[in-house]
């Protein structure tokens, strides 16, 4: 296997092989995607935040039903695959789902099962994205919470590739900006970052949180308010924040060209110095 396409597995407690046949057809994680996950960076062997993560994955978990994860044991996977994976960059993921369950939407049976993997990922300096023209529902009940069902996405960041983007950009139902597939998304203006509120129905990002924590704490004026779908169209500068991307500027919008933000730039910089000074913030 090339190192691009090297994969660790953790599953039912040890390692395993990257083609080992592990999930139960009924899984319900696979029938209906009644589950919820978590992607993290691995840096210098280290997972960046997992506290937080996992803390996510619980609510994420709550908000479905699901029985909660035992953070030992999730503790123990992510140690486990990121010391067998060494020092390299690479995305951790931990799926958690409801485990064996009948063939429709009525819940699992469980116990549930979680499935912990690290694979390779490259850290973008920069991103072009594209408005689509489907919408986050912000009173669906599964918004703001991140989940297997992951459809939508798939859908989406395929149309934004077909014209040339990177990310695809959400509005919600009330035709404000919302989110990308797996990013946040921040307009800087008059001397500020302003970035949707959780209500407008996006993900409450780790990074996202993290970032606006330091933005903060360095005197950047950052503000949680609605903004117009429009706002994205109109705005000189746009920047995302993902776990493994950190803070990056956006540099087209459906195809006008934009230039990276002094206040992205800074909040960026002092992203990548701190999150590998400070591991588990």
């Amino acid at each position: 296997m090339t190192p691009e396409n090297r994969v660790i597995v953790w599953f039912g407690g040890r390692l395993r092989g990257h083609a080992e046949p592990l999930v139960l057809a009924t899984d319900h994680g696979l029938t209906v995607g009644d589950g919820v996950f978590e992607a993290c960076e691995l840096l210098g062997g280290r997972p960046f935040a997992l506290t937080r993560h996992i803390e996510r994955l619980e609510r994420s978990a709550a908000g479905l039903g699901l029985p909660l994860p035992d953070r030992d044991v999730v503790r123990t996977a992510v140690a486990e695959v990121a010391e067998a994976w060494g020092e390299s960059l690479a995305r951790v993921r931990i799926l958690w789902t409801g485990g064996p369950g009948p063939l429709g939407s009525d819940a699992a049976w469980g116990p549930g099962t979680l499935l912990v993997a690290a694979a390779a990922v490259s850290a973008p300096r920069a991103a072009s994205v594209a408005v689509v023209p489907f919408v986050r529902n912000e009173r669906s009940a599964i918004a703001g919470l991140k989940t297997t069902s992951y459809a939508e996405n798939v859908r989406a960041l395929a149309w934004a590739h077909e014209r040339g983007a990177d990310e695809a950009i959400f509005g919600n139902t009330r035709d404000e900006l919302c989110e990308g597939t797996g990013t946040n998304v921040f307009v800087e203006e008059d001397g500020a970052l302003l970035t949707p509120p959780l209500d407008s129905g996006c993900l409450a990002g780790v990074t996202r949180a993290i970032v606006i924590e330091w933005a903060r704490e360095a005197g950047v004026q950052v503000r949680e308010e609605r903004l117009p779908l429009a706002a994205i169209h109109q705005a000189e500068h746009v920047a995302l924040t993902s776990s493994t991307r950190g803070m990056v500027p956006v540099v087209a919008v459906d195809g006008r060209e934009l230039r990276p933000g002094p206040l992205t730039q800074q909040v960026a910089d002092i992203y990548a110095r701190r999150h590998v000074e400070t591991p588990d913030p």
